[in-house]
C-alpha cells in the first residue's frame, strides 16, 4: 500500500512535466489562433472603453462646464476602478481559472459602458466610469496571463505581441470612431458603441478552453491532457503531421527550477512576489509599469483636450490629431512584434524610454508652443513609449511561475492604474499653473526612471516559462 502511494506521488509531477513538454512541442497554429482572436476582440473593447471618455470630454467640457481639475478627477476615477479590478480579478483568476475571470471582467465593463449612455451629470458619469474601470482593469492582466500560458517558448514574443497589438488598434479605432461619431451623434454614442458588442464578446470568452498550465498547476491533469490532446489533433488536421517529439521543444534546454506540484494544488502565494527570489523582478516591473503608463496615459487622455483648449483647433481636427498617437503606436508595435524575439525585451524597453524621453525633452525645452512640433514629437514619443506598454504585458507574465502569474501581473498593472490616475490630475494642475512645456518636461523626467528600471530587467526571449521562473 505504501509503495503504491509513493509511486502515485512520484508519477504526478512526472506526468505534469510530460504534459508541459507536449504543449511546448505543438507549433503555433489554428488552435492557438482562435483564443488569441477571441481574447484579442475582448482586448479591443477594453481599449475602446478605456479611451472613449477622452473623445467625449471635449463636448462634455462645454455641455457641463467641467473645469480642468474636474477633468483630471473624472479620468482618474476610471483608473481607480481599474486598480481594484486588477487586484480582485487577478486573484480570482488564480483561484477559479483564467476564463471565468476574463469573462466576468468583460461583462462588467460592457454593462457599465451601457450605463454611461444614461449618465445625466458629472457625478453619475464619475460613478459609472469607476465601476466600468473595475472590469477594464480586471480583464487585461488575466488575459495576458492566459495568452502567455498558451504560448510555447520559441516565438512567444511575436505570438503574444500580435495579440497585444489589438489594444493599440482599439485605441486607434477609438480615435477614428470618436472623430466621426461624436460630432455626428453626440458623446453618448461613444459609450453605446462599446456596450452591445462587448456583451457578445463576453459570451465568446466564456466558451474558450481553460489554460492547460493553470489546470496542471491545480492538479487537474486529466482536463489539461484533454486540452493538450485537442491542440495536437488540431495540428495534425492542419498540417497532416504529428507534433515534434517532446524532447525537441526549446532552447536553452534547462531543467525547470520549479516543477508543478499536482499533489498539493491550489496555493496562490502572492506574498512570494516580495520574497528574496522575486523581489528584484517585482520592483523592476512595478517601476516600469508606473513610468511607461504615467507618460502614455497622461498624454493619451489629455491630447484631445489640449489640442482643443491650448492650441485652439476645431473639434474634429483636434480629435484626429490626437488619434495619430495610436496610429504611431500600432506601426511601432508591428515592428516590435517581428523583432522582439531577436532584439530582446530589455533592449527594446531601454531604447524606447531613451528615444521617447528625448522627444519629450525637446518639446519641453524648445517646441511646446508649436502645435506642429507637438503633433510630430508628441506623436512619436507616445508611439515609442506606447510600444513598451505592450512589451510589459509580454514580459511580466514571463517572469513569474504559473501559481502566481496572474496575481503578479495584476499587481504590476496596479501601478499603471495608480500612475494613470495621478498623471492626468497632475497634467490638469500643471498646464494651468506652469504651461504646456512644463508638462512635457515632467514626462521626460519620468522617462529617466524608466531607463534605470529597464537596466534591471532579465532577458526572457525563447525561454520556456517554467525555466524562467527561478
Amino acid at each position: 500500500m505504501t509503495d503504491g502511494l509513493a509511486s502515485t506521488t512520484t508519477a504526478a509531477p512526472a506526468r505534469a512535466e510530460q504534459l508541459l513538454a507536449r504543449m511546448e512541442a505543438v507549433p503555433f497554429g489554428r488552435w492557438h489562433r482562435k483564443p488569441r482572436i477571441v481574447i484579442g476582440t475582448a482586448t479591443f473593447f477594453d481599449a475602446f472603453d478605456a479611451l472613449s471618455l477622452a473623445f467625449a470630454l471635449p463636448v462634455l467640457v462645454g455641455l457641463w462646464g467641467i473645469t480642468p481639475a474636474q477633468i483630471g478627477i473624472l479620468i482618474a476615477a476610471s483608473y481607480a476602478g481599474q486598480l481594484i479590478g486588477a487586484l480582485a480579478f487577478s486573484n480570482y483568476a488564480e483561484r477559479r481559472g483564467r476564463i471565468p475571470g476574463a469573462t466576468a471582467a468583460v461583462a462588467i465593463m460592457s454593462v457599465m459602458s451601457l450605463g454611461c449612455v444614461f449618465a445625466g451629470d458629472l457625478s453619475a458619469l464619475l460613478l459609472l466610469r469607476f465601476l466600468q474601470g473595475i472590469g477594464i482593469g480586471g480583464h487585461m492582466p488575466v488575459a495576458a496571463a492566459y495568452i502567455s500560458e498558451l504560448s510555447r517558448a520559441q516565438g512567444r514574443g511575436r505570438f503574444f505581441l500580435l495579440y497585444e497589438m489589438i489594444f493599440p488598434v482599439g485605441l486607434m479605432a477609438t480615435g477614428q470612431i470618436g472623430a466621426i461619431v461624436v460630432p455626428a451623434l453626440g458623446w453618448k454614442a461613444m459609450f453605446l458603441v462599446g456596450a452591445i458588442p462587448g456583451l457578445i464578446v463576453a459570451f465568446l470568452v466564456s466558451r474558450l478552453p481553460e489554460s492547460p498550465r493553470w489546470l496542471i498547476n491545480r492538479g487537474r491533469l486529466a482536463e489539461a491532457e484533454k486540452t493538450i490532446a485537442a491542440m495536437e489533433a488540431s495540428h495534425r488536421a492542419e498540417t497532416g503531421a504529428a507534433a515534434p517529439p517532446f524532447n525537441a521543444v526549446t532552447e536553452p534546454a534547462a531543467t525547470p527550477a520549479h516543477r508543478p506540484d499536482p499533489a498539493a494544488p491550489g496555493h496562490t502565494r502572492w506574498l512570494e512576489l516580495l520574497s528574496p527570489a522575486y523581489l528584484g523582478r517585482t520592483l523592476t516591473v512595478w517601476a516600469l509599469w508606473a513610468s511607461a503608463y504615467f507618460i502614455a496615459n497622461g498624454l493619451n487622455n489629455w491630447m484631445p483636450t489640449l489640442y482643443r483648449s491650448v492650441y485652439e483647433l476645431e473639434l474634429q481636427t483636434a480629435l484626429r490629431a490626437a488619434s495619430l498617437t495610436n496610429i504611431a503606436q500600432v506601426l511601432l508595435l508591428l515592428v516590435c512584434a517581428f523583432t522582439i524575439d531577436r532584439i530582446g525585451r530589455r533592449n527594446w524597453v531601454t531604447a524606447s524610454f531613451v528615444l521617447g524621453g528625448a522627444a519629450l525633452a525637446a518639446l519641453g525645452l524648445f517646441g511646446g508652443d508649436s502645435v506642429v512640433a507637438v503633433m510630430i514629437l508628441g506623436t512619436l514619443a507616445y508611439g515609442i513609449i506606447g510600444s513598451t506598454n505592450a512589451v510589459l504585458y509580454l514580459y511580466t507574465p514571463e517572469i513569474y511561475p504559473t501559481r502566481m502569474r496572474a496575481i503578479g501581473t495584476g499587481l504590476a498593472t496596479s501601478w499603471l492604474r495608480i500612475a494613470s490616475a495621478v498623471a492626468p490630475t497632475l497634467v490638469g494642475l500643471i498646464v494651468g499653473a506652469e504651461g504646456i512645456s512644463a508638462v512635457f518636461l515632467m514626462f521626460a523626467g519620468v522617462s529617466v526612471v524608466g531607463v534605470l528600471a529597464a537596466s534591471r530587467m532579465i532577458e526572457t526571449r525563447n525561454r520556456r516559462l517554467e525555466d524562467i521562473a527561478r
